[in-house]
């Protein structure tokens, strides 16, 4: 994927508008099959500061739920773990950013059905975040939420996101979230996740990530796999610049044979190995 963004302010408002080419950029816009050009805009929307505790924002932008990221230089891992694969990956509506004094704030939004920039039918989410975090900023807790509202399909989810830095080259992560859907005339029922993330940085030009991750939807609750997933993925990260080469490597375990093999049968286990390339300016 290739992306381009742009931010302009003037005054109390600002205007931000990125965009993103590619499979990576097509995948995130899957919501939006019947306006081909959607795929490309990842972003756009403008915000207007009523004061430096309250701010409010229009149009379209990435979700606040998950620890990973859809631009792949801001994550340590290049593959993407799950929780983040099944959503969400953007809201598009109203929020409001509210500042609460210290180390804490709020986001209170209502925003379209997950991932679609257009709506046709009455349903809307309520969105939600609360962010807090030490006085020095070496442990941060993030509270995330989206629900529906309106309409016959119930949609819940919780997502709670942790970091801690124990030393300058050493850091932590957590992510865990759950999401339960009820549609109309069923039994509701729910998928899962949890990961953490360990980080070390002995050099300023080279550090390495494992991420472990546990996944559960075997309620068949989003389409596919239906399983419980354990994998762990080891990402060294070479630093020259603004360029970072990621040779990672993947262990995927599930409870069954959800993986295909070479000869086309299947298999509970799979190990999988990339060289990425990130770079920005």
């Amino acid at each position: 994927m290739a992306s381009i963004r742009a931010d302009h302010s003037f005054g109390k408002a600002s205007a931000t508008i990125d965009l993103g080419f590619g499979r990576r950029a097509e995948e995130f816009s899957y919501g939006n099959p019947d306006h081909p050009s959607l795929f490309a805009v990842k972003q756009a929307y403008v915000s207007y500061s009523v004061s430096d505790k309250l701010k409010f924002t229009i149009g379209k932008w990435a979700t606040h739920i998950g620890y990973e990221v859809t631009d792949a230089y801001l994550n340590r891992n290049y593959s993407m773990d799950y929780m983040f694969s099944y959503g969400p990956f953007s809201h598009t509506g109203l929020k409001a950013d509210i500042g609460l004094g210290k180390k804490s704030a709020l986001m209170l939004g209502v925003a379209n059905t997950t991932d679609h920039v257009s709506d046709t039918v009455s349903r809307k989410y309520a969105i939600a975040q609360f962010s807090t975090g030490t006085m020095d900023d070496k442990v941060k807790a993030y509270v995330n939420y989206q629900g529906t509202y309106g309409g016959s399909y119930s949609l819940t989810q919780f997502d709670l996101v942790v970091t801690a830095a124990v030393t300058s080259k050493f850091s932590l992560g957590y992510n865990g979230t759950i999401q339960m859907v009820k549609p109309e005339g069923t039994s509701g029922s729910s998928w899962w996740g949890s990961a953490v993330y360990v980080t070390a940085d002995p050099t300023a030009v080279f550090g390495i990530t494992l991420r472990a991750e546990y996944f559960d939807n075997k309620k068949a609750v989003i389409a596919a796999p239906v399983a419980s997933i354990f994998d762990v993925t080891l990402s060294p990260n070479f630093r020259v610049g603004n360029l970072t080469i990621i040779p990672e490597l993947r262990l995927d375990a599930g409870n069954n044979e959800i993986f295909e093999k070479g000869d086309g049968t299947g298999t509970k286990t799979t190990v999988t190995g990339i060289v990425a390339a990130t770079y920005h300016f």
